[in-house]
């Protein structure tokens, strides 16, 4: 009966200490990067970016502003932060001229000629020439254009006067990254009475504003600050 039991106990003893080995080897494996399913890692695939819900950075004096020697004060400070369905930015804005209407896209690039860009809505100045303005909408890593081709599909013509009257169909192209921000003088007078060139340019409601004023071409051009964002 004693050798019955201790038999037991040795067995028991040994089984315990296997499931404990066991264990150990995972851990190890584990702690080198080694799944029980194959590699955690394989060479060559795509990281995907860490999450970031908030971001701040700055506009500045755009090409066109600082060509025309205008406006050497001008900046803006944007904060994006992700609500989940989507983000809301707020744009504080200084050193523009005073009681003046200024308009605000999300664009391609941050230089002429901008690349696709999206009409986000209208930015007025206070008699300081200072400015806020409150946008809602998708703003962060996942912002794009698209036109599914084929091209050519209708479009109303709204806007028909020189020299930038609508288009009446639409070219193909397959998503586009939208990460830049710029903001644009409604109206070449406005420019011009600000010490600036009065060159008419598409980028207001109805296409005769003036030149583009801040922008976020202090970053790279493939790397605008909205693609910081990742919720």
């Amino acid at each position: 009966m004693f050798n019955q039991i201790s038999s037991m106990l040795l067995d028991k003893t040994a089984a315990w200490t296997i499931r404990r080995g066991l264990r150990g080897a995972i851990a190890v494996l584990i702690s080198c990067g080694v799944s029980l399913g194959g590699p955690a890692g394989i060479a060559g695939a795509p990281k995907k970016p860490p999450k970031k819900d908030k971001i701040k950075f700055e506009m500045v004096r755009s090409a066109a502003a600082e060509n025309g020697n205008c406006l050497a004060g001008a900046h803006a400070e944007v904060k994006v932060i992700s609500l989940g369905p989507v983000e809301e930015m707020t744009v504080e804005a200084e050193g523009l001229p005073p009681n003046t209407e200024f308009d605000f896209f999300v664009i391609q690039v941050p230089n002429a000629p901008f690349g696709l860009a999206w009409y986000q809505g209208d930015v007025e100045t206070n008699d300081e020439g200072e400015a806020h303005q409150r946008f809602v909408g998708r703003f962060n890593i996942e912002t794009f254009i698209v036109a599914q081709p084929p091209a050519g599909q209708p479009a109303p013509v709204v806007h028909n006067t020189p020299p930038f009257p609508d288009a009446s169909a639409n070219p193909a192209t397959e998503p586009i990254h939208t990460y830049h921000l710029g903001l644009w003088f409604n109206s070449p007078q406005d420019a011009q009475a600000a010490g600036c060139p009065a060159t008419t340019t598409r980028f207001n409601g109805d296409h005769t504003a003036g030149i583009q004023v801040l922008s976020t071409r202090n970053f790279p051009q493939l790397e605008g600050p909205l693609k910081q964002l990742v919720p």
